[in-house]
């Protein structure tokens, strides 16, 4: 019997039999309705805090002026978690016809991504913890289960509910006068002055002043709905491998001792990267004259800056071109190096050729990959091993952890975006961004890196003895079997007038006359 069944059988105030209906809530042993409302917890909160990061960001980038807020969130919360959205619309106003209207984005906005995934992943290790020290694979299976089937059906409602239409107004664009108010240009909602794009602006935009085009989007359902298993699946198996402290199936005790450590390390540095990144960003803030699109542009993308950033720092090499009015959006120095209709190579020597400070972004990278290898040496247990097998051990599980993590980041911050815009002929509205990294390279290099970071990390944590000082208890079990009588967590907890908490003074030999041995026993009463 192990330790998490008796915890559940004791609450229901019975030592209950084996098929019995107890605390664990069926004869299986599952407890369903802790099940529902574990689940039912997860997704709320983690829906709750996409809705907000979307709703708060479009606000600040004031996409709210040309549409409604809420459809907009709706397909922002989708795009976040794997989904798809199509924009379609009317602009022959604008002299569009047929094949010349193409407009496709495909770019997942990983700051509500983020912030669902930490919300939901929190509330469901915090119900398996109840589970006890083992968790049986039935019942962690039923409550994976029930978060998926919530969170798909969740966002099958916000597909249903993700369709607008969106109002481009050629008065509001500055098309009466070639000029945007007060900027010399066209200016867009959430991307503000634009320029003149190109020189594409003659004088003859302005009969189009009166000109207005509706533009909408909706939600493709199915995509959505396979996008957002794939999201939640993911996350929950990140949550798990992650936590040093949430319970597994037995017979899983290796990804305790040899998993765990490193996955939990290098999360934490990845999360230690974002909050780096709205820290740069809070700092860009000031003295800018428009903050809130500063803000804006944070809350929903800056993850996906961070975490572009890591693997380029890491040598990843990637591939891209920009063109037309998305060049300006890109930060300097990328938007040199990508100017330019054919695919440019993107790594860290070409970019600092033009600005010599991106050799810093090698050197913090480099800085987190070392702290990520001592946070893990710390995390691992030690038990007996030396120096050179520490290190070893600690090598391989931070070297397979990155191996896996890096082609994840590449492949989430990758970039295509295209749309084109003709008026009367002139292609006056053509942009474009193409930004895919190296995956397969970023596999090796990543191995690499994170053996490396594994070694000299647990080196050095062995050599100040820091080795597995932080090591979880699951990751460091006690050897022998397993205890038949209750924990010392239980005890402590049900201390009372009939089952007195246990003396925490240790045991003194020097003032015990039963060990002292400098005189004769006393005589047994």
């Amino acid at each position: 019997m192990s330790r998490g069944d008796r915890g559940g059988k004791s609450v229901s105030g019975g030592l209950g039999t084996p098929g019995a209906t107890g605390a664990r809530g069926a004869p299986d042993g599952i407890p369903w309705a802790d099940v529902l409302l574990a689940s039912l917890a997860s997704v709320s909160w983690a829906l709750v805090a996409m809705a907000g990061t979307a709703a708060l960001g479009l606000h600040l980038l004031g996409a709210d002026a040309a549409g409604a807020l809420g459809p907009m969130t709706a397909a922002v919360v989708v795009l976040g978690a794997g989904g798809s959205v199509t924009p379609s619309g009317d602009v022959s106003a604008f002299g569009l016809t047929g094949a010349q209207a193409k407009t496709a984005v495909e770019i997942t906005p990983l700051g509500v991504s983020l912030a669902g995934a930490l919300l939901l992943a929190f509330f469901f290790l915090r119900s398996l913890r109840a589970a006890g020290a083992v968790l049986p694979g039935a019942e962690l299976a039923a409550r994976a289960g029930g978060v998926v089937v919530l969170f798909v059906g969740v966002v099958a409602g916000l597909a249903w509910a993700g369709h607008d239409l969106v109002t481009i107004d050629g008065g509001s664009l500055g098309l009466d006068t070639g000029k945007s108010p007060g900027s010399g240009g066209v200016s867009i909602p959430g991307l503000g002055d634009l320029g003149d794009l190109g020189g594409l602006l003659p004088d003859r935009l302005g009969k189009l002043a009166d000109a207005k085009a509706q533009v909408g989007f909706t939600v493709n359902t199915a995509d959505s709905l396979a996008g957002a298993v794939f999201w939640v699946l993911g996350v929950l198996l990140v949550a798990l491998l992650a936590s040093r402290r949430s319970p597994l199936p037995r017979g899983w005790e290796w990804v305790h001792r040899v998993v765990r450590p490193a996955a939990s390390a290098l999360v934490a540095v990845i999360l230690v990267a974002v909050v780096a990144g709205l820290a740069a960003a809070a700092y860009a803030m000031v003295g800018d004259g428009h903050p809130g699109r500063i803000a804006g542009a944070a809350l929903l993308g800056a993850p996906n800056g961070v975490w572009l950033a890591l693997p380029l720092g890491l040598f990843v090499p990637w591939n891209g071109h920009a063109t037309g009015a998305l060049v300006q959006v890109l930060p300097d120095p990328l938007d040199k190096l990508l100017g330019f209709k054919d695919d440019q190579s993107v790594s860290l020597g070409r970019l600092a050729e033009l600005d010599g400070r991106v050799w810093l972004l090698a050197v913090a990278t480099g800085v987190m990959m070392l702290y990520a290898g001592v946070l893990a040496a710390a995390r691992t247990p030690v038990r007996g091993l030396s120096a050179g097998a520490f290190a070893g051990r600690c090598a391989v599980g931070l070297g397979v952890a990155t191996a896996v993590a890096l082609p994840l980041l590449v492949w989430l911050t990758g970039v295509s975006a295209d749309a084109s815009l003709s008026v009367l002929g002139f292609n006056a509205f053509g942009a474009g961004v193409e930004l895919h990294g190296n995956a397969g390279l970023a596999l090796v290099l990543g191995a690499g890196w994170g053996a490396l970071a594994g070694c000299v990390g647990g080196l050095l944590a062995y050599g100040v003895g820091a080795a597995g000082r932080r090591a979880a208890r699951l990751a460091s079990p006690l050897p022998g079997p397993e205890p038949v009588g209750p924990s010392a967590e239980e005890v402590y907890g049900r201390a009372g007038p009939y089952t007195p908490s246990p003396v925490y003074r240790p045991s003194q030999d020097e003032t015990n006359p039963y060990l002292r041995g400098d005189g004769p026993s006393p005589p047994l009463p």
